[in-house]
């Protein structure tokens, strides 16, 4: 088994998409193998935008999805450990000790809080979604963790945790190691409308799960040059949301740069490039359709794998718990305290019919 541990993962809020695989989990399916995978089904960030008592109710939905797409995209069950956020309260012991080793003002400064709010159309920052960093870090370094895949908005959340895995260390002794993060090739991916990266709560996505007519419509409708409005106007290439998806999905380069220099010259229509992409796509997405089949065949198999890696995961947090408070001195002054109540306990006298 490898010795040194992965940590990654998503909120329970719908389906995956394509985003979140050119972002994270291609990453996560070359590295399984290299690294002792964790997967967090992460429920109690869904709460800093998502806590209303329907979105609750829809996390066990959400997480089997969650991780039926993960297997379909090439995580191996044998290899992941698959584990419910909410379902292991020492995190939140650790968050609470971890809050008290970062500043506001550098939380303040995280950008993708901003927009998480924004998206979430939250006119003010809720505290929870100010400290999402510091819960993060919770996370990667409750199983002590050596590496977090992570698209570009989560980078600097991984600094974040380097910085308290640091302070902690150095204050208390050395129990956190300082994770690294890996980048992916395209660590954003910009949605069918052109308007913004890939997003559930927008609905510019395609799903690892759409159908193969599905795919069809959805990159049928996709946002192109708004200035070429016939077949024979040269447009642009650059910035394209149709081309930017036929470079990271069309491994056939020769069509690509065919496609690129015919729509340059007005040579070929939107829909041409838009029927080459969908069926580019739908190679793509072929094998993640019949593992999905596979593993979706195993009935049980999902919550299994959900109930096993989260009792799991708990085990190896309760000891990072307490590692942490043994460092800290904690455990020290309860036993001493206790062990002072215990002597001046007033004795039982024995009494005499």
């Amino acid at each position: 088994m490898p010795t040194k541990r992965m940590l990654t993962g998503d909120r329970p809020t719908g389906k995956l998409h394509v985003g979140h695989y050119v972002g994270s989990i291609k990453n996560r399916v070359e590295l399984q193998h290299q690294y002792e995978s964790f997967f967090i089904i992460a429920d109690l960030h869904m709460l800093t935008t998502k806590n209303s008592k329907e979105d609750i109710a829809e996390v066990a939905a959400n997480a089997r999805m969650m991780v039926l797409d993960s297997l379909a995209a090439g995580i191996e069950p044998d290899l992941a450990t698959f584990y419910l956020q909410s379902a292991i309260p020492e995190v939140c012991e650790i968050n609470t000790i971890f809050q008290n080793l970062v500043t506001v003002p550098r939380l303040e400064r995280m950008p993708s809080l901003k927009e998480m709010a924004r998206d979430a159309k939250k006119e003010e920052m809720p505290y929870g979604l100010l400290g999402y960093p510091v819960l993060q870090a919770a996370d990667i370094l409750c199983v002590k963790a050596n590496v977090v895949p992570v698209g570009k908005d989560n980078v600097p959340h991984v600094e974040v945790t380097r910085e308290i895995a640091r302070r902690f260390n150095n204050l208390y002794g050395p129990v956190f190691p300082e994770p690294d993060f890996l980048m992916a090739e395209v660590p954003t991916l910009v949605g069918t409308d052109g308007q913004g990266k890939m997003s559930k709560s927008v609905g510019n996505t395609i799903y690892l799960s759409d159908d193969e007519a599905t795919v069809r419509k959805k990159v049928a409708g996709m946002y192109t040059d708004p200035k070429r409005i016939r077949a024979d106007i040269p447009g642009t290439v650059e910035g394209n949301p149709v081309f930017i998806y036929h470079d990271v999905f069309n491994p056939n380069t020769a069509e690509v740069e065919d496609l690129k220099t015919r729509y340059r010259e007005g040579k070929v229509g939107d829909v041409e490039v838009k029927e080459k992409l969908a069926a580019a796509l739908n190679r793509f997405l072929d094998p993640m359709r019949v593992r999905r089949a596979r593993f979706e065949a195993d009935s049980g198999l999902v919550d299994r794998l959900i109930v096993e890696g989260t009792e799991k995961t708990r085990a190896e947090v309760k000891q990072t718990v307490f590692d942490m408070r043994k460092a800290m001195g904690l455990t020290a002054t309860y036993n001493q305290i206790r062990r002072k109540a215990e002597r001046s306990a007033p004795k039982e006298r024995d009494t005499l019919d």
